[in-house]
């Protein structure tokens, strides 16, 4: 058995309605999810760019893309996961400075 997954933070597209709080708010709904962040990065035209932090006991990678999907957004990138027993922090490094 692999390791819970308790953050993930993804870049996401998805389109102008459902709104940002609609969004946040159905992704929330889903079994094993305790919080959800949502960042309006950039929007434009067709599309709004979305920083989405999702943080539970037991994140579903699949049933958060399935919720994510089914609004009609798109997953850019997963640009940070934490697995484990608990949340962790990234260190520090000298390519940080």
């Amino acid at each position: 058995m692999s390791a819970p997954i308790r953050r993930l933070v993804l870049d996401l597209l998805k389109p102008h309605e459902p709104d940002i709080v609609q969004f946040a708010e159905r992704v929330a709904a889903r079994p094993g999810i305790d919080a959800v962040n949502a960042v309006l990065v950039e929007t434009d035209r067709d599309v709004d760019t979305i920083k989405l932090t999702v943080e539970g006991g037991d994140v579903d990678l699949p049933e958060i893309e399935e919720t994510i999907d089914g609004l009609g957004g798109s997953i850019h990138s997963i640009d940070e996961v934490v697995c484990g027993e608990r949340l962790t922090e990234q260190s520090e490094t000298p390519q940080d400075r």
